[in-house]
């Protein structure tokens, strides 16, 4: 009979936490449905505890895993705009998406701007550097604003404030790569002299963002033909397998960063394209369920490294200065650019207040900073990594405070039961989102 060995076999530890982690993914959202807590902040927090035990050795800071934390950041966020895209059952027209367009074209720059300002004249950056901070945390973030985003496909649950948010989303993280192509730029004309404006504006501006477009629109519709149209028992959706969600996602990614444009955008692209070929069909919910389980174990493992960061000393350039930014940049910017961008929008106060405040950074705020120290040595990267890692721990914790009691309100204010299980596809209440947007 062998002996009890103890510890156990660190591969048998991982099978065992890697299992925990799945459970606690599946089961974490059902039991923080009532409660003034978001998933993020659960697992930021269990990260932290985890990492401060003294037998765990690994030291999970961005700066020591500079590619690592790029790709996986890179992966979380194409996840999670497929599965925002296949969601929105609203068609898109310029009209219908309008409070896309006002958060996009007037918000985020204006977003961008005021960050860039306060990284120059109050934190004291280069503005190469300045202008990095402000298109890494302007954007909402499509994963950790899963909860406040519109439901599960023709489940009803598309009010004005969720859908904006989620296009919003589902956009801005490929709208925001010019500014940080041109803080690239900038950062290498002051060290060589070269001529930057005309290549920025032909490549990294016409070019990646037409071409993002219009790629990520052909591979939707090609897997859109081939999931619903294609003739005979051969068409995707007769496997019922949603993993057809994923391969779109990485196909779409794949292709047009080998063209060398945005794949972000053409991943909500293709996500919003596929959903058009047959809005009705239930097979996107098979599709949009399988991406919302590979983005919800991704994100916790991501934030679980997160909180390992803070306790490994992530924050330890913050001081008073750069903990002022990145509350101003919080409480002060996102709702200040947003209630701008939507004067004049017909929806309340209330609504406009709530489009406002939840400008969620996150995921896609790592990734693009990531992106940028990667590809230029930015002086103080650490600094820039305590910036951003604190404006992020700051917005997991006030939005995941505030979500559940502030969406709960919205939901009594239409008329739903925050409380009721989501209808079956196809079986919506009153002011469901076909019966509004899809005559």
């Amino acid at each position: 009979m062998p002996a009890f060995n103890w510890p156990p076999d660190p591969y048998i530890l991982a099978l065992t936490g890697i299992g925990m982690l799945i459970a606690l993914v599946t089961w974490l959202p059902l039991a923080l449905k009532r409660l003034p807590l978001s998933l993020p902040i659960v697992c930021v927090a269990l990260g932290a505890a985890l990492f401060a035990l003294p037998q765990i050795k690994l030291s999970p800071l961005p700066q020591a895993y500079p590619v690592l934390t790029e790709r996986f950041a890179e992966f979380v966020v194409i996840i999670a705009l497929m599965g925002a895209g296949l969601k929105l059952d609203r068609i898109f027209s310029i009209r219908r998406w309008a409070v896309a367009w006002r958060l996009l074209v007037i918000t985020m720059p204006l977003g961008i701007a005021a960050i860039t300002a306060i990284g120059v004249w109050v934190v004291g950056l280069p503005w190469p550097a300045a202008l990095l901070l402000g298109a890494a945390l302007a954007p909402t973030d499509p994963v950790l604003a899963a909860d406040v985003q519109v439901g599960p496909p023709r489940s009803g649950e598309e009010d004005e404030v969720r859908f904006g948010l989620t296009a919003e989303a589902g956009l801005n993280d490929g709208f925001a790569f010019p500014f940080v192509n041109l803080a690239l730029a900038l950062a290498v004309a002051t060290t060589t002299g070269e001529p930057w404006a005309t290549q920025w504006i032909t490549h990294a501006v016409f070019w990646e963002v037409g071409a993002g477009i219009a790629g990520g629109w052909l591979v939707g519709r090609m897997f859109g033909w081939l999931t619903f149209h294609i003739p005979a028992e051969s068409k995707l959706a007769q496997t019922g397998d949603g993993l057809i969600a994923i391969a779109a996602t990485l196909v779409s990614y794949g292709l047009t960063e080998i063209i060398q444009c945005y794949g972000f955008l053409a991943v909500f692209v293709t996500a919003v394209t596929l959903r058009a070929s047959h809005r009705a069909h239930d097979f996107h919910h098979d599709m949009h369920a399988i991406t919302e389980q590979v983005e919800r174990i991704a994100m916790m493992v991501l934030l679980l490294l997160l909180g390992g960061a803070l306790v490994a000393g992530l924050l330890a350039p913050i001081g008073w200065v750069e903990l002022a930014a990145a509350i101003a940049i919080l409480i002060i910017v996102r709702p200040v650019t947003g209630l701008i961008g939507l004067l004049g929008f017909p929806a309340d106060r209330r609504e406009r207040m709530m489009l406002a405040f939840f400008g969620i950074r996150g995921v896609g705020s790592i990734y693009y900073l990531a992106y940028g120290l990667n590809h230029f040595p930015f002086v103080g990267g650490d600094r820039l990594w305590a910036i951003v890692g604190l404006v992020v721990l700051l917005s997991i914790l006030l939005h995941g405070l505030t979500v559940t009691p502030l969406m709960r309100t919205l939901d009594r204010t239409h008329g739903r039961d925050p409380d009721a299980p989501i209808p079956p596809p196809g079986l919506q209440g009153p002011g469901g989102a076909e019966a509004s947007h899809d005559v």
